[in-house]
């Protein structure tokens, strides 16, 4: 219910319901969240008010409901103001930038490209060969596994 017009898509779909959370702990714990739940519906509640003009009582029973209304209904109750048209008058944007703008794979390699640029990566320093015979530590693993 936020900004100062709200406009629906004329496919769109809106429903109101009670705050939802999960709980978990002990009696006091779970009184909490019931406590918490009504807090928030009270908000809610005040927002839906301010918004629609309808009564809490209304309000409340349309979220005990969850009550799904389509865009007509929903300027009917006072939900939004206006169905979303068309302008007459639209930017074009590149075919090439539309495909690319919601592309995770293109965002991803963008940013591994930049990651690229900034690192050195190093080649892993060779193992350096031990002098130790495998028989020398054989002989100090039994001193210690057999000490006492």
């Amino acid at each position: 219910m936020a900004g100062t017009k709200v406009l629906v898509s004329p496919v769109s779909m809106l429903m109101i319901h009670n705050p939802m959370t999960v709980a978990f702990g002990n009696s006091a714990e779970m009184q909490k969240a019931i406590d918490m739940l009504g807090s928030v519906k009270d908000s809610i509640l005040n927002a839906y008010e301010i918004k629609t003009g309808l009564s809490r009582t209304k309000l409340s029973h349309l979220m005990d409901a969850e009550t799904w209304m389509d865009a007509n209904k929903a300027i009917e109750l006072g939900f939004a103001d206006e169905i979303m048209q068309r302008s007459a008058v639209t930017d074009e944007i590149p075919v090439p930038q539309v495909s690319m703008m919601f592309s995770n794979a293109a965002i991803m390699n963008s940013l591994m490209d930049k990651l690229a640029a900034k690192c050195e990566i190093k080649a892993k320093p060779e193992k350096a060969e031990t002098k130790i015979k495998a028989d020398s530590l054989m002989d100090r693993l039994n001193l210690i596994k057999n000490w006492r």
